[in-house]
Parts: structure tokens; sequence; C-alpha cells
């Protein structure tokens, strides 16, 4: 029996994989095409997407393939009109090294995440379908020769998942992991713990688990897509060309890693009542004469033709018992700001962590239903944001000199979702925040809320003088705790001699005039972390709103309260009246009124995917305890975990 079965090997589920098999789970993943599909739907990451693609180990090597967004140059009946470059004017911030998307054919990417993922001894399986899905309830004896009481079933209730499994893999099985074995043939079964559709818009799993997809189909807006070879020099393949006539439209994009090659959408031919036609060579080549002027003849190629209709669909529910479904099993939106594709990535990167947790016997498996709980209400955002950039967009073409750019707004990135209303985000008082928002509201010079995307800021490694950021610190399976100030270290050596390495990452954060264990400014403070880095520009202060360590703290929030001290709360671990019992959440929001750069330093908790779960003072040691107790354990199943998987791996730098 495996730990996941992954149905669907595109982006959403290639990045899945990776993460839990770099920390150790066994996962099998299946896709019913019979070989590695050959497409370019998506055109690339989203600067989020890149920072997820980056902690997996393959950002360099995605940059390396694809390309920076060329201008977009805009015609009107076949004469050059007006040329835009959205991203112009934007560049890499202390807070943020990717500050643009990134074009790289799909197939491509998903190559790259292969070979990541084969990397840890697993292979894509391809042409086989789920057929069929039945759940075996929690808490019953094994029937894969155990007696339900091993330590994973213990850890997760014991429950499992029975797959139907139809077609067969060739050569496919090389590399599994222990008891992963591959079934061949038609009605081939599958034992799985948990398992997760990433398999499309018209996922089998979700049909299976007969769960919703409610939602619309616009039969009136429509596009033809394909990716076609055009004749050497018939175009400039500097810039993103778009005609937008009265009549139809043709979008051509050149496609990074080939000489010739050019992602192809336009608006389709006709019948004579007006119904769209289905898409061809020769249709291409007709479009293509009609509103460019270039011959037909200089399409030479045309390959996987489809007809895009614009959709906007989310499923009922994103879990049904240890079923999960994520990417566009889960949800589909108009392709307006590229958002389909990073939207299922970044479903994948928060799923992960929460998966391998509770399968290696840190959480309870209640923290699995988080990831609907904030992963819901942020593809219901992205289907509204994405429906009002497809309007605008409409409404730009409509006018000479209008494309694709009114379809890139700061919204598009992934950088401001977050999850403030999640229960993972300790409580801070009046924290708000609409749904699916985070860092984007965050004012300059004021801390990220629980919730938010944890900022990053370039810092210098001090044990080796290197150049390095805080995002490379979060880097790999673990959650980071990050200590400011010197009245940080006495946490940091209770997290560090409770967790070791072994889920959890403790890195004390120096300012240029702190004292430091190296002797550097005459310090004698003991180390604090097995990690350290110096903020020697004083980005990491300003991302997290600390101060000075042992100033003030920051500008007090007004939409929070934050950075107003309270005589109640400041020094002690409760207010007095309160629940000793309350944990997190009491002490989290006592913690936040009495302003986190005060006093003695800041300690900041970010989960496994980058966002903040906890910031409080330094003297809160018992909430940071409990907030790690939540998704770690103590440290002693924090043992059992390296004990189980001492092959887990972080991302390579």
């Amino acid at each position: 029996m495996t730990d996941v079965l992954i149905v669907g090997a595109g982006p959403t589920g290639l990045v899945l994989a990776c993460d839990l098999a770099r920390r150790g789970v066994a996962v099998r993943i299946v896709d019913r095409s019979p070989v590695p599909p050959r497409t370019s739907r998506a055109k690339g990451p989203n600067p989020r997407s890149l920072e997820i693609l980056d902690d997996l180990g393959v950002a360099e090597e995605v940059l390396a393939a694809g390309s920076t967004p060329p201008p977009m140059l805009k015609y009107r009946d076949r004469a050059p009109v007006e040329e835009a470059d959205p991203w112009a004017d934007l560049s890499p911030s202390p807070d943020a090294l990717y500050d643009r998307p990134w074009l790289i054919a799909q197939w491509r990417l998903e190559e790259i995440l292969r070979g990541r993922l084969a990397g840890y001894g697993v292979r894509v399986e391809f042409g086989r379908e789920v057929v069929g899905l039945t759940q075996a309830p929690d808490d019953m004896g094994g029937t894969d020769g155990t007696d339900g009481t091993d330590e994973m079933n213990d850890a997760d209730g014991g429950g499992r998942v029975e797959v139907t499994l139809a077609g067969r893999s060739e050569g496919q099985g090389a590399g599994q992991r222990a008891g992963q074995g591959v079934g061949a043939g038609e009605g081939a079964g599958a034992r799985a713990r948990y398992v997760v559709g990433c398999d499309g818009a018209h996922s089998s799993v979700r049909k299976l688990l007969g769960i919703g997809f409610a939602g619309t189909t616009r039969e009136d807006q429509v596009m033809v897509c394909g990716d076609v070879d055009l004749a050497e020099g018939a175009l400039d393949r500097g810039v993103w060309h778009q005609w937008f006539d009265e009549d139809g439209a043709v979008m051509l994009c050149p496609i990074p890693g080939t000489r010739t090659g050019w992602w192809f959408q336009a608006g389709p031919e006709r019948d004579g009542r007006g119904r769209p036609l289905a898409p061809t060579a020769d249709g291409f080549r007709r479009l293509l004469a009609r509103h460019t002027g270039l011959p037909g003849g200089a399409l030479v190629r045309a390959e996987l033709l489809s007809t895009y209709r614009v959709n906007v669909r989310m499923a009922d529910r994103f879990r049904a018992g240890r079923v999960f479904l994520a990417g566009d099993a889960a949800h589909v939106h108009p392709v307006a700001g590229g958002l389909g594709m990073n939207t299922g990535i970044q479903d994948a990167f928060n799923l992960g962590w929460k998966l391998g947790l509770v399968l290696g016997g840190h959480a309870d498996p209640a923290l699995l239903d988080t990831y609907e709980e904030e992963r819901l209400p942020v593809a219901a955002r992205t289907l509204d944001l994405t429906s009002e950039r497809l309007r605008a967009t409409l409404e730009a073409i409509r006018r000479p000199g209008g494309g694709l750019d009114a379809a890139i707004t700061a919204d598009t990135t992934g950088l401001d979702v977050g999850y403030r209303w999640s229960s993972l985000a300790a409580a801070v008082p009046q924290a708000g925040g609409r749904a699916g928002k985070g860092v984007g509201e965050r004012v300059e010079g004021r801390r990220p809320l629980p919730g938010d995307r944890a900022p990053d800021a370039p810092c210098t490694d001090a044990a080796t003088g290197a150049r390095t950021r805080l995002h490379h610190v979060f880097a790999g399976s673990r959650t980071a705790v990050l200590g400011f100030g010197p009245g940080s270290a006495a946490v940091l050596r209770e997290v560090a001699e409770a967790y070791g390495e072994a889920g959890v990452r403790t890195c004390r954060v120096y300012a240029v005039h702190e004292n430091r264990p190296d002797g550097h400014r005459g310090g004698t403070e003991a180390p604090a972390a097995p990690c350290a880095v110096i903020d020697d520009g004083g980005h990491a202060a300003a991302a997290y709103g600390t101060g000075a360590p042992g100033g003030p703290g920051p500008a007090p929030d007004p939409t929070t309260g934050a950075g107003t001290p309270d005589r109640a709360a400041a020094g002690t671990d409760t207010a007095p009246g309160a629940d000793a019992g309350a944990g997190t959440e009491a002490t989290a929001g006592a913690g936040a009124a009495a302003g986190a750069g005060a006093g003695p330093g800041t300690v900041v908790v970010v989960r496994p995917d980058h966002h903040v779960g906890l910031l409080v003072p330094a003297d809160d040691a018992r909430s940071v305890r409990e907030y790690l107790r939540r998704l770690h354990g103590t440290g002693r199943s924090a043992q059992r975990f390296a004990d189980r998987f001492p092959d887990t791996v972080d991302a390579v730098r």
C-alpha cells in the first residue's frame, strides 16, 4: 500500500509528487495519457509559482529553459498600432526575488519536474486511468499484510482507499519505493492511504466521488488554440504579436526553446449559421492570412489543436474523506491573467506539507481539513478575479491598441495570496482581510500578519559569508523558526533541542550592529540556532516589522492594533485571567497586541509553504511551543519521524 496515489501528471500532480517524495512519503503518480503529452497549454509560472519551483530545486532549470515575456505589439487592420510591455517597470524587490511571470512550454516544465521526481526514485506511470474508488473506514485493521496497528496507521487512523486502474503502464515501475507495486492490465487494483485527483477539468476522480462542479460555460466566448511553426523570419520573435480586428483576432507568442515555434490563439472560423468550426491546420492558415497579411503558407506546421470555451466552475468541496482534489479538477476559470496552472501548483504546495506531517505521525489528521479551508476561498476569489480580467480585456480590444496587457495586474503575480482567515493563522485582533488576500494588503513598513506569505529578504550566511536569502532558509521540507533580537535565543534553543533538524529549522537573524557568537563586534552570545544569517541591509527587519532589536517596535497598525503595547500582556505568556490551557490563540493575540518588535525581540514561525503561522514577542515561548506542537507534535514524535525517514531530502541549492 502506498501512502499517496496522485492521479494526473500535469504540473499540479508533479509538484505535489516532488514535494511528498522529498519528505520521504511513498508516492505513486499515474496519468491516463499513454505517453508524456507534448502540449503547451499554459504559458508558464507566475512569481509565486517560481518561488515554489525554487523551493523544489528546479527554478534555475526552468529559468534557463524559458524566457521573460516579450513586449506586446498590437495591430488593427494588419497595421501595428501600439506596443506595450506591462512588465517594463518591474524589478526584483528585497521581499520578492521574482518580479514577473516566466514563459516556458508546459511540456518542458513537466519534463523538468519529472526529472526531479525521478531523482527521488519515482516515475510517472503513463497509460493508467482511475475507473473505481472505494474508501475503507478508518480505525479498522489493515488488509495489506498489517494488523492496522503500525506506526503510520496509528498516525492517520488506519483508513485506506481502494483504487481500480485501467490500462497498462509499460516500464514505469522502475524506481518506485518499496510497497508501491505496479499492476498491469485492465482492472488492476491499488491501495493508498490518500488519493489526490489532479486529473484536470474532466476529472475522473471528482466524478467517481460524485462531487458537483457548478458553474457556467460560455458558448459564445470561444477561442481556437494550437502550437504552430512559422517559416523562419516570418515574424519578429522579440515581441508577442496580437491582431485584434472587428471580425476576429489572432495572437502569436514565440515558444521559448524553439527556433520557429509559436503559441497560436485566434477567434474561430464560423459556418453560415455563425457556429464555431473545429480547428484545423488549413483553418489556421486562413485565419493567419486574413488578419496578419502573411501568406497562409508561412504556417508550416500546426498540432495540438483545440477549442477553448470560457468555463467558470468550482467543485462543491475539495475533499471527500481520504480523497482530495487539486488544480483544474477542483476549479477552472478564464485564461485571462494566466492563473490556471499557477493556482494548481499553489494548491499542491499547500497540501503536500500537510499530508507529509500527518503521514509522518507529527500532526493530527484534522490538519488536512485546512487544505479546503484555505484553498477553496482562494479558488473562489480566483474565479472572480479572472472573470473580471477577461471582461477588462474584452473591453480593451474593442479599441485600436487594446490587447492582452489589460489582463495583467499585481493580483496576477500570486504574491498577495494569503490565509488570514485560516485556523492555522494564530489569532490577531481584527486581522480581517478578504479571502485570498495577504501580503498584497500589507502597508509598506508594517509587518505581515499570520496567514500572509512570508516575505523574502537578502542576507548573509553568518557561518560562510555567502550571500543568501530568507526563502533559502525556508527551502526544503521543514517549518522555519526565525529569531530577531537577543531575546529570541532562548526560544530558538528550546526549539532546536526539541526538534533538532527533524521537521523544524531554527535560524537566528542578526542585525549588523548586534553581537554574534563568532566574536564579531565582541559578541559572547552562545549560538542559539544551527542556522544564522546577518540582515546586513536591514531588509529582513523591515519585511517583518521587527524594528531595532531591543528597541521600539513597528509603528502601530490602525487596522489591527498591532504594535500597540498592552501592559496586561507584555512580558507574560498569558494575560491575567486568561485560561492557561487556551493555547496559541489566547497568547498569540496578546503577543500581537504587545507589538512584535518591542522588548526582547521577535520570533516568527513560517510554515513549510512560506506562509507566516505565528509572529510573537520572543518572551512568548508558550505560543511558539503550542503552535509547533500542533504541526510537529513533541520532540519525541519528531525524532520518530527522523528515524522512520532518514533519507528525507531538502531541495538542492
